[in-house]
């Protein structure tokens, strides 16, 4: 019943996507990023508290997407707000183990504005079970729109399996 409380909340779920990472693919923005970096272009993404609570029918839609063939999908997308922020640790890991299980060949991004390096161990096992992760935060001075899949030079695209 506790489980409640802490439900991850999110923006905008996107179920066909084919700007935020490689192919089609669908995307997740969820809310609650510590960061606030200078120039973010989703703003309101910050609160962990805004937007709305990511349900058990928002997951199986996901995984329902996934599994669509009239729709090749080449994966999911996890950015935000922050994947990785405390509040969404617990059902990230969720969800990215029931894509794992049920939909293995489909492929899983997530961005965060925390370094691989400086990961908490939660946040390492979320990224054990996915193919790509983008790090480091939004710098506006290091900010380049010729830049694929991040928007500031210093973020370094992780490709883990």
């Amino acid at each position: 019943m506790g489980k409640l409380a802490n439900i991850m909340n999110y923006h905008q779920y996107y179920p066909v996507d084919v700007v935020n990472g490689p192919g089609t693919r669908c995307t997740l923005f969820v809310a609650g990023c510590s960061h606030q970096c200078r120039g973010c272009y989703n703003q309101s993404t910050w609160r962990a508290n805004s937007g709305r609570p990511f349900t058990q029918a928002v997951e199986d839609q996901i995984i329902a997407d996934l599994k669509d063939l009239r729709i090749k999908r080449q994966g999911i997308s996890l950015s935000g707000g922050d994947p990785l922020h405390p509040s969404n640790t617990p059902d990230i890991l969720k969800l990215i183990k029931r894509i794992k299980r049920e939909c293995p060949d489909k492929d899983i991004w997530l961005w965060t504005g925390y370094l691989l390096h400086e990961l908490s161990a939660l946040q390492q096992e979320i990224v054990s079970h996915i193919n790509v992760l983008v790090d480091g935060k939004f710098e506006q001075a290091s900010y380049d729109p010729a830049l694929i899949w991040r928007g500031s030079s210093n973020q370094v695209i992780h490709y883990l399996r």
